[in-house]
């Protein structure tokens, strides 16, 4: 049961065979095809994320209000007195710096990228109502505050939860498969733990990939705003060839060294931004409507969270909301084994509290400042920021610190911290991916983690020559929806294997309350005696 296989392949000395080689196929074969025929990839992808929002949106709807109740449940029930560990555990991050490595791993550029053209692109095409009114820019901050708060952390909980409970509560592999361990058994050791971890690879590489490509063109109209650099295909490759450069250097360091030190600067310059913006803005309404967006958020998150366009035949949910909650569950695997891998020592209670509703906090205060404050420009007078995001959504956040001071110096903090966020989310994803190819293995030689560091960089370079980010993107969102009935497989599995774990914990209480004999320091030293599984091991083999 505690045994994962693996063996030299090649220079790479420790990895699990199937999960590797099916993956780095798929993915050798995806750029072959999205960079000779990109037109039909992005026809073929196109038409199939397509056909999966429209007749499969209520699966989705359904599953991210699952993932919701379920995460409160854990929170208050008696579950949450359960530590992703031992019962005397302290966890192994302090609180700032495990928001800031989850942070950077479950947003990374979609703050700078979406904060301000997402809340102006609502607020000028409003699903309901009239475009560019007071109604429009409340319903514009409420669907933003839908797409990226609980719905869209709740399945990242579920994921990390699920992994981190396995792995160190079970002595499971910190792997997608070790999930489904309660339902399968030593099946996951198969053909069917291989096949989840291969789509969790397949995730996590291209949605990562199509970040960093789509990305660096933003980057690019920072630096042209900046210095007047060319908007040009080649700058935007040697940008890419620069963040890999640095993910790799970050990823060689590894977990604690590199990517914990670049997500504490990360939160440092973002709460520095936002201290700029806020002061300098119009505060006071920046403070107010901060706290009337929280209570029309929750007021309008049921009915919200279950539309489905049912009565009014219309089909933006599908480019919308149901895109969205595809792509966070795309993400899923590679946010969820990440989030997991730094989360020892917490209780489930905290775990849960932490990752759904602090990211989600400081999400909403961004938002805020900038999205609303860029509606509520709108609303006062023509500024040109509707325009910006109608013509490229990563240049709306250049247009808006236009009417600030000190334009020049803040347009290349932002420009830093969208490289920064690139690089820790490539960085992470390259840790997570080998963790998933290595079986599981927390701590994964270096040269796989510079192996798949550099792999992301050249097929976002290979893909943004040939036009095949289009494609790219909405093969990630077809991968997600059979890892979408993944999680809701591992919602039922953990449920399951918590009862036990409950059951277990209180007996064993209670046999330490009666027995007189026992030599342990509190009754949580004698539950980890009997219960706690100990670290996986990785066996040397084929």
């Amino acid at each position: 049961m505690d045994e994962v296989k693996v063996g030299r392949l090649g220079p790479f000395p420790r990895v699990s065979k199937p999960v590797f080689i099916v993956s780095t196929i798929l993915i050798v074969g995806f750029i072959i095809f999205g960079a000779l025929f990109s037109e039909l990839a992005g026809t073929l992808f196109t038409t199939a994320q397509g056909f999966i929002t429209d007749k499969f949106g209520w699966f989705f709807i359904i599953l991210v209000n699952l993932a919701i109740l379920m995460c409160v449940y854990l929170a208050l029930s008696h579950y949450g007195d359960i530590r992703l560990g031992h019962q005397t555990e302290t966890p192994q991050y302090s609180l700032a710096s495990w928001i800031g490595m989850l942070f950077s791993a479950g947003i990374g550029i979609g703050l700078l990228y979406w904060g301000t053209a997402e809340p102006l692109y609502h607020f000028m095409a409003p699903p309901i109502g009239e475009a560019e009114t007071a109604e429009a820019a409340k319903q514009a901050m409420n669907i933003s505050f839908l797409h990226w708060g609980l719905h869209a952390w709740a399945i990242y909980t579920i994921v990390a939860l699920a992994l981190a409970y396995f792995h160190y509560r079970r002595g499971l592999p910190l792997s997608i498969r070790s999930t489904l361990y309660p339902l399968i058994g030593k099946k996951i050791y198969g053909n069917w733990g291989h096949t989840v971890d291969v789509l969790a690879v397949f995730g996590t590489m291209f949605g990562v990939v199509t970040s960093l490509g789509l990305g660096v063109m933003q980057i690019n109209s920072g630096f042209e705003s900046l210095f007047g650099l060319p908007n040009t295909l080649g700058v935007q490759i040697g940008l890419i060839a620069f963040i890999t450069f640095m993910a790799i250097l970050s990823v060689m360091m590894g977990l604690d060294k590199g990517i914990k030190r670049l997500s504490d600067i990360n939160i440092f310059l973002t709460v520095i931004l936002l201290g700029f913006m806020v002061v300098l803005g119009p505060t006071q309404y920046i403070i107010d409507s901060f706290v009337e967006n929280i209570g029309n958020y929750m007021t309008s998150i049921v009915p919200l969270g279950f539309w489905n366009e049912a009565y009014s035949g219309t089909d933006w949910q599908s480019s919308w909301t149901i895109f969205y909650w595809a792509w966070w569950v795309s993400w899923s695997p590679f946010v969820g084994v990440f989030i997991a891998r730094i989360s020892r020592g917490r209780t489930i209670r905290e775990f849960t509290l932490g990752v759904l509703l602090i990211p989600m906090t400081i999400l909403f205060f961004w938002f805020t400042v900038f999205g609303g404050v860029a509606v509520h420009m709108e609303l006062l007078g023509n500024y040109g920021l509707v325009e910006a995001v109608q013509n490229d959504y990563g240049s709306a956040i250049f247009k808006l610190v236009e009417y600030y001071p000190l334009t020049k110096p803040i347009t290349l903090l932002i420009v830093v911290m969208i490289m920064l966020w690139f690089v820790t989310s490539s960085d992470s994803a390259s840790f997570v991916i080998d963790m998933l190819t290595a079986g599981g293995d927390t701590n994964p030689p270096k040269i796989q983690r510079l192996f798949w560091a550099s792999t992301e960089g050249v097929i976002a370079a290979i893909l943004l020559a040939a036009g095949g980010l289009g494609a790219l993107q909405a093969a990630a969102i077809v991968a997600g929806f059979p890892f979408a009935i993944v999680v809701l497989v591992m919602m039922y599995a953990l449920l399951r294997a918590l009862g036990r774990d409950r059951l277990v914990l209180y007996r064993n209480k209670q046999r330490y309350i009666t027995d007189e004999s026992a030599e342990h320091n509190s009754a949580d030293e004698f539950v980890d005696e009997h219960l706690l599984k100990g670290p996986p091991k990785i066996v040397e083999g084929d």
